[in-house]
C-alpha cells in the first residue's frame, strides 16, 4: 500500500474513485470485493468529508491504514471510519465483506436519541473491533450487514424503511461491541488500549509520557516499548500523531483564527504551534486551512 501522503494531497471522495458530493440522505453498501477487485484488492489512502463508514471483513486478511496507524487483521473485524480520517487498505484475495457508507443526518433523523448516542460514541475515533470467528456477536453482526445487503439491493429498496432500519442495528450493536471492549481494556486487558484511551482524553492537555506511563502503572520505558511494539513509534510520536489530527479537522471545521484554535489544542505559543504543525504535516496551518479551502 502506498505510504500516506501529505493531508492536502488526500483525496477526498464519497464513494472511493468517485465524486466528492454526497448527498444528504446517503446510505450505501457494497461487497468489498465488488471495488476492491477492480483495484487490484487496494484502496489507496483517501478520505470522507462528511461520511460515516464501516467496514466489516467477515473473512481474509486486511492491511488497514487509519491516519497514521498501519496494522494487519484477519477478520472477522469491524473498522471504524469517522470523517476526516485518512485510510485505506491492502486485501487478501477473495477477502469477503461488506462497506457501509453513510450520512449521520440519514442516520439518526426521527429516530429515537439511543441510535445518536451509539453513533457518537461508535465514530468518536478511528478504531478497529475484533470479533471472535465463532461467537454470537460475530454472527448476529454478520447476519445484519448480509439482510442490509441484500435490502439494499432490492428493486424497493429507494422506498423502503429497512436498510434504516438494519442501518441502525448495525451501528447499535457495533456501539455496545466497542464499549464492551473499552470496559475489558479499562480492567487492564490491553494496556494499549488503555493508552490510546488516555491519549483520546488528554492529549490537548499536553501530558508528559512519564503521566501517561504513571496512570497505566508502568514507567515511561515500558511505555514507549509498548508504543514501538504496537505501531513501530514512540509514545510521544502516537501523541503528537493524535493532536495533528485535531488541529487538521478544527482547521478544517472550524472558522476561528489559527491563534485561537492554538490555544484550544493546549500551545501556549501560537508560533509554536504552527512550528509543530508545519513539522508534522509539511504545511503552515494557514496554507493547509487555504488548500482544504480550495478543495472544498
Amino acid at each position: 500500500m502506498a505510504r500516506a501522503r501529505r493531508k492536502a494531497a488526500i483525496p477526498i471522495f464519497a464513494l472511493y474513485g468517485e465524486t466528492p458530493a454526497a448527498p444528504v440522505d446517503m446510505l450505501h453498501v457494497e461487497a468489498i470485493q465488488s471495488r476492491s477487485r477492480l483495484y487490484q484488492w487496494e484502496i489507496d489512502v483517501h478520505a470522507h468529508r462528511s461520511l460515516h463508514q464501516i467496514l466489516w471483513i467477515g473473512s481474509g486478511t486486511a492491511t488497514i491504514a487509519l491516519d497514521e496507524q498501519r496494522v494487519q487483521r484477519d477478520g472477522p473485524v469491524a473498522v471504524i471510519v469517522p470523517p476526516g480520517v485518512v485510510h485505506g487498505f491492502r486485501f487478501s484475495p477473495h477477502t469477503e465483506g461488506q462497506v457501509f457508507t453513510f450520512n449521520p443526518h440519514a442516520m439518526i433523523e426521527g429516530d429515537v436519541p439511543a441510535t445518536g448516542q451509539a453513533l457518537r460514541d461508535l465514530f468518536a475515533a478511528a478504531r478497529i473491533l475484533e470479533f471472535e470467528p465463532d461467537g454470537a456477536a460475530t454472527m448476529r453482526i454478520d447476519r445484519l450487514f448480509a439482510e442490509l445487503a441484500d435490502e439494499f439491493a432490492s428493486p424497493d429498496a429507494g422506498n423502503s424503511p429497512v436498510p434504516l432500519w438494519l442501518g441502525r442495528a448495525i451501528v447499535w450493536r457495533l456501539a455496545q461491541q466497542s464499549e464492551r471492549q473499552a470496559r475489558y481494556a479499562a480492567r487492564g486487558g490491553d494496556q494499549f488500549t488503555r493508552f490510546l484511551l488516555l491519549v483520546e482524553t488528554h492529549h490537548c492537555e499536553h501530558w508528559p509520557i512519564a503521566r501517561y506511563a504513571d496512570e497505566l502503572g508502568m514507567t515511561p520505558e515500558r511505555l514507549n516499548r509498548l508504543a514501538k511494539a504496537e505501531t513501530g513509534q514512540s509514545a510521544l510520536d502516537v501523541v503528537h500523531a493524535r493532536l495533528t489530527r485535531e488541529a487538521c479537522r478544527r482547521l478544517t471545521y472550524i472558522a476561528a483564527p489559527i491563534s485561537k484554535l492554538a490555544f484550544e489544542l493546549g500551545f501556549e505559543d501560537p508560533a509554536y504551534f504552527c512550528r509543530f504543525f508545519k513539522r508534522r504535516t509539511g504545511q503552515s496551518p494557514r496554507d493547509y486551512r487555504r488548500v482544504v479551502s480550495e478543495e472544498a
